[in-house]
């Protein structure tokens, strides 16, 4: 069986600062309103200036990556500051954009516009599509894009693929990535299934509507595309890239928007997280703080990645130029600036499929022989540990059709042909003398098969002296036989109790019963050893036999293919998962990967042998069944 195992390119990481543009929407002044004109004015492609307010004859000159005016059209600014790094996710890498701006601003439009003038979000999504298809093309690798939706409304994480979700929790797993238990992941092949269920999502975000915005986002909207790519050959590598969309909610100065009640509630949540969201980019920019506060908030702990983190990242800062508006846009003005001297530090995410080469057993025995170790007693502990994983030791070595076998076997040819000469004829030696003690294992097998049965018919007779024979000829170890002048006290412990029996009738009685009870301990030993030597056959001995193997085994890959593929609501329609286990089995699953076999399933947290049995039992029957 293949491992995957999860490599980077860790030890030549290459820094990436954050690229921020700024986009200045139109000026709209009502008739109401004394029209002072814009604060706010570009000076070419990079280069801004806004009025200073201290002295209005003077100005305060900004410079990034991008700027673009009033008359810049969606598809400019997707071109200019995001196509460009839209390639690194099928490489494996990371890549987030997140507009950024005062409330009124325009960051809706930008991310995602209208039918007629689609924003960055669709247009993304698009390109991504139209990545894979020209890499697909080119052949040797397999793609597979998924997407998740949520927002952060008054510190709570929602599921916006599925509104009736409750708060979900935030986790880190073993390599340091954020994942979110529960979220619902939809796998999705064309945009026209992105728009299926990207629309209808949307409609889910909470809005409002206040003094200077008929349509106030009150929550942070974060899209999430997932983009895993698989190799054909050898050795299968694996690499996953995530793309982060973002629209943040607007800070609010609720003096100007005349919130209250819950609108106001929802103003503080959201000025809160931005704030925390300002304190991250100044200890990063700092460069001396030991703890970046990352989790002060949900907004920067989903964050985390695109600033100081792992990811390609784009910041479009939406402003807008009435006065109104000025210190609202200058804020958001030195925050941009700020946030242009984060440095990130992409890195590939791959996982890698390593053999289990079955040279390494033959060269452990070739060091076990060499040390004075019997080489059949270890190979039959790890015989006992390999049928605990549900294969026998011949099927491993003898079954053609296994493709995890004809890999090692690869892999095991390529090896030998990479050795010298004699290290080649040694291990063909190995291998050989391998198998011939696999095949003297199986006859000894045979031989207790044989034995048990004899003690079977044996039943609880033990009076007669023939059977006497037969009984110390069956129970005796293999290869262990010793004369009766150099061990004569267990000769005289089988005998002894017949030779008594006949001066004391009355203690006979009691000898034989306790003689038969050690014959049937014996028994019951014996037909555990040759029947259920790793202890969980008997488990499926009693009714699983019973069924056709073709159906049982169907089932259980039906079932397998439920665990690591299902959504919540596909493990909630598996027998005895509920709504707490079905996460647990996601979250597992998220931070381990995929199920190798169903015993894996008794690793989740809650589920013991017991419950394992139990639930297998009811599913198999339940898939049978249909």
């Amino acid at each position: 069986m293949a491992q995957r195992v999860a490599v980077s390119d860790g030890g030549n990481k290459k820094t990436s600062r954050v690229r921020v543009a700024v986009r200045l929407r139109p000026y709209m002044s009502k008739q109401d309103e004394k029209d002072e004109g814009p604060c706010v004015r570009g000076l070419d492609s990079q280069n801004l200036e806004i009025v200073n307010w201290r002295n209005a004859t003077e100005s305060v000159k900004y410079h990034f990556d991008a700027f673009h005016g009033e008359q810049t059209t969606q598809q400019e600014v997707f071109r200019s500051s995001v196509k460009p790094i839209l390639p690194h996710i099928l490489s494996g890498q990371n890549a987030s954009v997140f507009a950024y701006g005062p409330t009124g601003a325009g960051k809706t439009h930008t991310m995602l516009g209208t039918p007629e003038q689609p924003g960055v979000i669709p247009r993304a999504v698009c390109e991504v599509f139209n990545l894979v298809k020209a890499k697909e093309e080119s052949g040797g690798w397999d793609y597979s894009i998924g997407m998740s939706y949520l927002e952060i409304y008054n510190e709570k994480v929602l599921d916006l693929l599925s509104p009736g979700s409750q708060d979900l929790p935030i986790r880190e797993d073993k390599d340091k990535n954020i994942v979110l238990p529960g979220l619902t992941h939809t796998t999705i092949s064309t945009f026209s299934d992105f728009d299926k269920h990207f629309i209808p999502a949307s409609l889910n975000r909470t809005t409002a509507s206040t003094k200077l915005n008929q349509r106030s986002s009150r929550s942070h909207a974060i899209l999430l595309i997932k983009v895993v790519r698989t190799q054909h050959a050898l050795p299968h590598r694996q690499q996953t890239g995530k793309l982060y969309l973002v629209d943040l909610a607007g800070s609010e100065d609720n003096r100007r928007t005349g919130n209250q009640g819950i609108r106001l509630k929802e103003s503080g949540a959201i000025n809160l997280s931005l704030f925390t969201l300002s304190k991250v980019v100044d200890s990063l920019n700092s460069g001396t703080a030991t703890r970046v506060p990352y989790r002060d908030s949900k907004l920067t702990r989903l964050l985390q990645d695109s600033l100081g983190g792992s990811a390609h990242s784009v910041m479009i800062t939406n402003i807008a130029p009435e006065y109104k508006y000025y210190f609202d846009t200058f804020s958001a003005l030195n925050f941009a600036a700020k946030s242009k001297l984060i440095v990130n530090k992409p890195f590939t995410r791959e996982t890698v499929a390593v053999p289990v080469l079955p040279v390494k057993r033959a060269r452990e025995d070739h060091k076990a022989r060499g040390s004075g170790i019997e080489p059949h007693k270890k190979r039959q502990k790890e015989e006992r540990k390999t049928e605990q994983d549900g294969s026998s030791p011949s099927a491993h070595i003898h079954s053609s059709s296994d493709p995890s076998v004809m890999d090692r076997l690869i892999a095991l040819e390529k090896l030998m042909m990479s050795c010298q000469e004699k290290d080649r004829l040694s291990m063909l030696k190995d291998v050989a003398q391998y198998r011939k003690e696999i095949q003297e294992l199986r006859e000894k097998q045979k031989e207790f098969e044989t034995k048990a049965g004899l003690l079977g018919r044996l039943g609880g007779d033990v009076s007669n002296a023939p059977l006497e024979s037969a009984f110390k000829n069956a129970t005796a170890p293999p290869q262990k036989k010793q004369s009766t002048a150099t061990k004569p006290n267990k000769q005289r412990a089988v005998v002894q109790p017949l030779q008594v029996s006949q001066l004391q009738p009355l203690q006979q009685l009691a000898v034989v019963r306790k003689q038969s009870v050690c014959v049937k301990k014996k028994e019951r030993k014996l037909s555990d050893q040759v029947e259920a030597p790793d202890g969980k056959e008997n488990m499926q001995h009693g009714w699983e036999s019973q069924l056709d193997r073709s159906l049982l085994d169907q089932s259980r890959q039906k079932i397998l293919q439920v665990l690591n593929t299902g959504s919540l609501k596909d493990l909630k329609g598996l027998q005895q998962i509920g709504d707490k286990k079905a996460k647990l089995i996601l979250g597992w699953r998220e931070i381990h990967g995929q199920f190798t076999k169903l015993e894996d399933l008794e690793k989740v947290e809650g589920m013991t042998e017991k419950r394992f049995s139990s639930f297998m039992k009811a599913n198999i029957v339940s898939a049978m069944g249909k």
